[in-house]
Parts: C-alpha cells; structure tokens; sequence
C-alpha cells in the first residue's frame, strides 16, 4: 500500500521512512528501501543514544524509526509516511501531536489469515501468533484518526491519498471544499 501511495501520488510530496529492524531479510527485500536491517547490539546502540522517534519489539524482532530524518523533512514543511504497528503508532502520537494515524484493516478475519499464509514468510505457529497480535491491535483502531478497510488496493489507496489531502486543507473526515 505506502509503495503505492507514494509512487500513485507524487503530487502529495510525501517523504517515506524506512524503518530500522533487528529481523533477517526476506527473500526480495531490500537494505535501505524495504528496512535498515540492524544488529541486536546496533540497534541497542541505537536506543541507547536515543535515535528513535518510537520502537517497539513485535513478533521476536525490534522495529524502530529513526528520529533525525523525520525532524529534517518536518523542519521543512514536508509530510513523512511511516509504516507502523500500534505500539509504535502510540509512541508516534505521544511525541508528534498532530500526527495523522491511518489504521489499515482487512476486510475480514479470514481475509487477514489467507494474506499471511500467502505471504510464506511464517511457520503455522508464527502465524498463530500474528494473528493473535492482529486481534489484540484491532481492539485499539478507536483511537487513530481513521480506519480504513483495504478490500481493495487501488480504491483503498485512492483514500489514504483523499485523506491525506484533507488533512493538509485542515478538512474534518468527510468535509469537502466547494
């Protein structure tokens, strides 16, 4: 999805963080595009000069988005997209009031078990424990500032981009300008 809105939407002038993981690659990804993939002992290093804006540790790994690029883009009147979990949305919205937090979820429990499993990245375990942790951050959308089902890629990209628009022109959800 945020490949897409950023390459769908150059007009929204949106800068992407990449995150900071303590995971092994997996097949196809890339270093610096996908995640900065990190040490244990780097990413401690990380934490322990206070490099993040936030970071959390799911599923076994610690995941962290580093804070000087952020502050740079917002020095600069620039929106950054970050791609978080709840933990760490949390910590975003603690640190960076205005935030905006989008939470994306799929159009249905069985819709969300078939993606991972295609995915082919998790044992049946791992899964088991993805989807427990799905469940528990779906009973915390409430407090972000929308939720959105993505049933569909294209339309559900076409409203994170209508969103963020609005957001920019100050609009509450729903309102539009003549």
């Amino acid at each position: 999805m945020v490949a897409r809105v950023l390459a769908r939407e150059p007009s929204l002038d949106l800068r992407y963080s990449v995150s900071v993981s303590t995971r092994e690659p997996r097949p196809g990804e890339q270093e610096a595009q996908d995640y900065w993939f990190v040490s244990d002992e780097q990413f401690d290093e990380h934490v322990r000069r206070g490099d993040f804006l936030e970071w959390a540790k799911v599923f076994g790994h610690r995941y962290g988005t580093l804070a000087t690029p952020i502050e740079k883009w917002r020095d600069e009147g620039l929106d950054v997209l970050l791609e978080i979990d709840v933990q760490g949305a949390r910590k975003v919205r603690e640190r960076v009031p205005d935030a905006l937090l989008v939470f994306l979820v799929p159009p249905s429990w069985d819709e969300l078990a078939r993606r991972l499993r295609d995915r082919g990245t998790e044992d049946d375990e791992a899964l088991e424990r993805r989807l427990a942790g799905a469940l528990e951050e779906m009973d915390q959308a409430d407090w972000f500032d929308h939720v959105l089902v993505n049933d569909d890629l294209e339309r559900a990209t076409d409203e994170v981009a209508a969103i963020i628009e609005q957001h920019r022109r100050g609009e509450a959800p729903g309102e539009r300008n003549p």
